[in-house]
């Protein structure tokens, strides 16, 4: 039966599931929600951990070794129960080790480890894939958290996302939840991007490369909220049409292409570690202004 655990300091407090390890609230100390609440009617997802796989593959099957195996979309880390490995007041640890349920599909022997942790106005989140295995295990990891949009206090606002590196990455779409590789024109000018509803009609916006290692999400008259990306080149930007929050997603590894493998080591920026390597990946948000 999942369970969640608070950790908290005089600015912050954070609940996280030990079903998927997956974060539930993001609250200010003066009562400001600036995660997602779930709301099943959009999405029932918070800030679901991705893995093994990031995305979509094709038939829902992935090819390990010469052998297939199903894989759903964004992985099975998500629906899993974790277990609590070590906490404190500002920070919690979960664990997800092989199973015979996880090596039907997945058949390596690893731990992914998720953890939560607070420091003055920042909150860290960070996962680490270790290979237990005695062979070399390919996989992708990514975050998939959604914050309100509006923010608290800029009802009527523009919401602006700003890349650190102020770039203007080419844009990739989705088709059937697959990539196409076929580059669009960047919607970023000089890293500003205006958010518009109408630009999630197509499904995700996935920038491969170039968004760089943080952006700022932020709205006149709302906090900001600065992000800081470790192993982490992937970005994308989704909302369910419509809906009031906007997920900003770092990733190592992406959807499989149209009319690609489905090998799983072929997979757009997946990765393979080798036996007895651990692998760290995380992103950190600061609560500004």
């Amino acid at each position: 039966m999942a369970g969640n655990y608070r950790i908290a300091n005089e600015f912050l407090s954070v609940d996280v599931s030990s079903l998927g390890a997956e974060m539930q609230t993001l609250d200010t100390s003066d009562g400001r929600s600036l995660l997602w609440n779930g709301d099943a009617a959009f999405w029932s997802g918070r800030s679901p951990i991705l893995f093994p796989i990031v995305g979509k593959a094709p038939d829902d099957t992935v090819e390990i070794e010469g052998k297939s195996y199903p894989m759903n979309q964004h992985g099975f880390a998500r629906r899993a129960e974790f277990a609590l490995a070590a906490s404190s007041d500002t920070m919690c640890r979960y664990e997800l080790a092989a199973s015979e349920a996880t090596k039907a599909v997945y058949p390596f022997d690893f731990v992914l480890a998720v953890e939560h942790s607070l420091e003055g106005r920042m909150l860290t989140v960070a996962a680490e894939v270790s290979n237990r295995d005695q062979r070399p295990m390919p996989f992708g990891l990514g975050f998939h958290s959604a914050f309100v949009w509006p923010l608290p206090g800029a009802q009527g606002s523009d919401h602006v996302i700003t890349l650190d590196n102020k770039a203007e990455p080419a844009l990739i779409r989705l088709s059937g939840g697959l990539l196409s590789f076929a580059k669009h024109p960047s919607p970023f000018r000089q890293g500003r991007l205006v958010l518009d509803h109408r630009m999630f009609d197509e499904d995700a916006m996935v920038f491969p490369e170039g968004a760089g290692e943080g952006l700022r999400y932020s709205a006149e008259g709302g906090q900001t909220l600065h992000f800081s990306f470790e192993n982490l080149p992937n970005l994308a930007l989704w909302q369910k049409p419509g809906a009031p929050f906007i997920c900003i997603e770092p990733w190592h590894g992406m959807a499989a292409e149209n009319g690609s493998s489905r090998a799983l080591a072929e997979r757009p920026y997946s990765q393979t570690l080798e036996a007895g390597k651990t692998a760290r990946f995380a992103f950190s948000v600061e609560i500004l202004g």
